[in-house]
């Protein structure tokens, strides 16, 4: 040992080189990243409308489920969360599980889109595609799979058209906003909505993603950078690493009309827990959903907190409800060992047994 101003020298010159060492192998794994691999589960496009399209999964088992499942993803971030790598592939979970799914894709907005309104969304794409899934299958009903904010539409679109509905799932999707909890729904209150659409018509992505952001600011702008470097010489987790940045930067546009009336009517008065949310001239009264409800929420998340999630229980028609938590946060609902082993074997398990009821 050779101390020097109480250091441990050759320590600290072996400290150095493996860090060195590491850094030149990390240089090396930068150089060759695979940042694809998202959206890869086989599927066609069957249905497209505007810039919204409609994806039908090939199956992967031969005895599918005989009524088809729509997912609906938020109009806030892409829908392939739900399939960002074949390891962690929520979708390719539930098509080994035998269900027949179909996903909406919602494209990303241009300046021509600001005018749709939630109308456009739920009573014009949604119901459409319903439509289409229905006559393609011979089926009257469908089930329905909300995620996050396509949780709250399909939720709408559920009570609005229970005549359309067999099964209704919705994973983290807020309801209820009349809670303190998670600083999303504080802002929400306060946001000048108004001034932002007036002023930029569709409120581009990166305005979006600049608000998710700084909702948790030191773990998001500098401690997952900081963590990085601990695996800067593996390349697998690299990988992982750039698919998940490329997907949380990868964020659509919002059209002005629809997030006027999500922030304002929602956010602000809570009008869908209230029974007076409308959608166009139609009133959308929760007790309408009567068909069976799985609602999943995760346990930590700072997006859509619990309390937002788990009223919806309370508000429905229908006496077969249940209610499935998860100790995760939001996007680890979709990506964490937790969920992947568990979560898809329920969604699917649930969906199976109420579709063979007549």
């Amino acid at each position: 040992m050779n101390l020097a101003y109480g250091l441990d020298m050759q320590k600290s010159f072996d400290e150095f080189f493996a860090l060195q060492k590491k850094m030149m192998r990390g240089m090396e794994v930068l150089m060759d990243v695979d940042d694809e691999g998202s959206d890869c589960t086989p599927k066609e496009l069957v249905y497209e409308e505007d810039k919204m399209k409609l994806y039908h999964y090939k199956p992967l088992t031969k005895n599918t489920c005989k009524v088809p499942t729509l997912i609906v993803y938020a109009l806030v971030n892409r829908q392939y969360m739900m399939d960002i790598q074949q390891d962690k592939s929520v979708i390719k979970n539930l098509l080994e599980q035998g269900l027949d799914l179909y996903i909406i894709d919602w494209g990303y907005p241009a300046p021509e889109d600001r005018y749709l309104t939630m109308e456009d969304y739920i009573e014009g794409y949604i119901h459409n595609t319903v439509d289409f899934i229905c006559k393609a299958n011979k089926v009257e009903k469908i089930n329905i799979m909300g995620v996050c904010q396509g949780g709250t539409f399909s939720t709408i679109y559920s009570a609005l058209h229970p005549d359309k509905i067999k099964n209704l799932v919705t994973m983290v999707a807020p309801i209820d906003f009349d809670t303190e909890e998670g600083l999303l729904f504080k802002w929400g209150k306060n946001l000048n909505i108004d001034s932002m659409v007036d002023a930029y018509g569709v409120i581009p992505g990166d305005v979006m993603n600049a608000g998710f952001v700084i909702l948790k600011p030191f773990q998001l702008m500098l401690d997952k950078y900081i963590t990085v470097l601990d695996n800067l010489d593996d390349s697998k987790q690299m990988s992982d690493f750039f698919r998940m940045e490329k997907w949380i930067f990868d964020s659509p546009g919002q059209a002005g009309e629809t997030i006027r009336q999500f922030v304002n009517d929602l956010y602000k008065e809570n009008k869908l827990v209230k029974g007076e949310l409308m959608i166009g001239e139609k009133q959308v009264n929760l007790k309408n959903i009567n068909m069976p409800l799985l609602n999943i929420y995760a346990e930590y998340d700072h997006l859509v907190p619990p309390s937002a999630s788990k009223p919806l229980n309370d508000h429905i028609g229908s006496s077969d409800k249940e209610m499935v938590s998860f100790p995760v946060g939001h996007i680890g609902m979709y990506v964490s060992s937790k969920s992947q082993k568990e979560m898809a074997g329920k969604i699917a398990k649930w969906i199976m047994e109420r579709s063979k009821k007549s």
